[in-house]
């Protein structure tokens, strides 16, 4: 077996390696290619020769990667994020710029930590390049992993990761109930979860970090959530519904604080005794570059100027 068949590869190689992990199907993948069919047939079998692996299983219905296979394509996946991480970069330093950066946000750090971080990131590099991206957390992690994403700012759910993908906690808070500040809740003299309950409600998604505390918090209390509920992944949404309804919401203590001081939203006096944790990751090899380290360093004082 060779030792070196990695010095045979080339950026057409790893393209193909995508494709063929793409569509399955060799015929396809030719034809993008502008390659034949035998011929990349013929090139797919030295390589599984010179590494010593099979890359792909055959079906009637086309290839399938092995679990060799799909290790190689992350790593191609990865190298050509890479490359194109690299050619946007150059063009932009070529244009005056600072770099890019790409930050990738979940949960109710999209309504906090993130925008006021990217405002200290334009103050300091105003002429980077931002790229903000919002998802799952599992999703983020995907690009993080892939090189598509520098950073990511998320739930602290998280454990096991690359050793190429650094993290630290964030903060950690309480959750609270909210409401519009004119919502009649706030006119009652004291307020009960019967009080809270009579009325629809605006929720993160299950399974959402925030959710999943306010479900504990609910069920500990001996409470059942009402029937009238609307739940969704997005920050945005979520506000909007609460600042033009009755209904009430759960959010962490960051942006519950931060709409409280905007007379937006209003603290409804319920303890529900549960925390939510942030954290933030970031891409070891990508801290060479300006914008990223500018990112991380402006994101870190957020956090600490709110302490």
């Amino acid at each position: 077996m060779s030792t070196d068949w990695t010095h045979r590869l080339r950026l057409r190689n790893l393209q193909t390696l995508l494709s063929l992990g793409q569509t399955g199907n060799m015929s396809q993948t030719a034809d993008a290619l502008n390659t034949t069919q035998p011929g990349l047939s013929k090139w797919l079998k030295e390589l599984e020769d010179d590494i010593g692996l099979p890359l792909f299983e055959r079906h009637a219905r086309g290839l399938r990667p092995t679990v060799h296979g799909q290790a190689l394509i992350d790593h191609a996946r990865r190298i050509e994020a890479h490359l194109d991480t690299a050619r946007d970069e150059m063009l932009l330093l070529r244009e005056g710029s600072s770099g890019q950066v790409t930050i990738g946000f979940a949960g109710a750090s999209s309504v906090d930590t993130v925008p006021m971080a990217v405002l200290k990131i334009v103050d300091r590099l105003p002429m980077a390049r931002i790229h903000l991206l919002e998802n799952k957390i599992n999703g983020l992690f995907d690009a993080l992993n892939a090189g598509e994403v520098d950073v990511v700012v998320g739930p602290s759910e998280i454990i096991a990761h690359g050793p190429d993908i650094k993290s630290e906690l964030l903060y950690s808070e309480p959750i609270h109930l909210v409401a519009r500040i004119q919502h009649p809740i706030f006119q009652l003299k004291t307020i009960e979860w019967d009080d809270v309950l009579k009325y629809p409600w605006a929720l993160w998604a299950k399974g959402t970090p925030v959710r999943k505390a306010f479900d504990q918090a609910l069920s500990h209390l001996g409470h059942k959530l009402p029937p009238n509920y609307v739940e969704s992944n997005s920050a945005t949404l979520t506000t909007t519904l609460l600042l033009h309804s009755d209904m009430i919401g759960v959010t962490s203590q960051r942006p519950a604080l931060r709409y409280s001081r905007l007379q937006l939203l209003g603290l409804i006096p319920l303890n529900l005794d549960v925390h939510g944790s942030i954290s933030l990751y970031w891409r070891a090899d990508a801290m060479d570059r300006i914008a990223v380290k500018t990112a991380l360093d402006c994101i870190r004082e957020v956090v600490y100027e709110f302490a």
